[in-house]
């Protein structure tokens, strides 16, 4: 896999750019495009980068992020508070991720998305309003472990750290979730799946392999 150096800022105005030119994969409305990584990769900052370049193009977006939709901790923490397999397997509430975020934006759907569910640090329902996005907008869910889920991305980006510097990007605390990433690196095999993979460890000087690296949107089947 050949990487080129690139800055978040051009990176975000070629993805802008491709976004532009592709239509949704089932027909609809809505664009839905996922920017995958581990927390110490930092993937709310390229997700929000994007999402203005998309603006700039007239586009409206929507920019989700699965912290907001961890599982009430009776589930995330049943098997202790440090279990790496519950933290890839159990930790992100898939099933409302597909309720509340990507059925509204199938064609027909409302538009109408719940931008986050579940407060981690109170542990209660956040009861933020539905927005709507409207017709010709983008979504771009932000988060770890995104590929492989059946989710219908239409552009799906990975952001790739090496073990050594996920270890050392990770705060000490969190460092127990190493072996689940070292888990859907070896299952998952985003890198595989992305249509464009950003090697990120160093966050100031990133290099990625341009577009159609993968098989594609993130599902298992490619």
């Amino acid at each position: 896999m050949r990487f080129e150096p690139i800055t978040w800022e051009r990176l975000a105005e070629a993805l802008a750019e491709h976004a532009d030119g592709t239509a949704p994969a089932d027909g609809g409305p809505w664009l839905r495009i996922g920017i995958d990584g581990a927390p110490a990769a930092r993937p709310d900052e390229p997700a929000a980068h994007l999402a203005e370049a998309l603006r700039a193009r007239g586009r409206p977006v929507l920019t989700v992020s699965t912290g907001g939709f961890l599982r009430p901790a009776s589930l995330r923490y049943e098997y202790g508070k440090e279990d790496p397999d519950s933290y890839a397997d159990s930790w992100f509430d898939t099933g409302a991720l597909w309720r509340e975020v990507f059925r509204p934006l199938e064609p027909g759907g409302s538009g109408r998305v719940l931008p986050d569910l579940w407060n981690p640090v109170t542990d209660r329902a956040t009861r933020s309003p539905y927005q709507v996005l409207p017709e010709g907008g983008v979504l771009i869910l932000h988060g770890p472990l995104l590929l492989g889920q059946w989710f219908p991305f239409d552009l799906g980006v990975h952001l790739s750290l090496s073990p050594g510097a996920l270890r050392r990007r990770t705060a000490e605390s969190e460092r127990w979730t190493l072996p689940a990433f070292a888990r859907y690196e070896d299952e998952a095999t985003p890198a595989e799946r992305a249509d464009a993979v950003v090697r990120a460890d160093d966050p100031h000087h990133p290099a990625w392999t341009g577009l159609g690296n993968g098989t594609g949107h993130g599902t298992p089947d490619g």
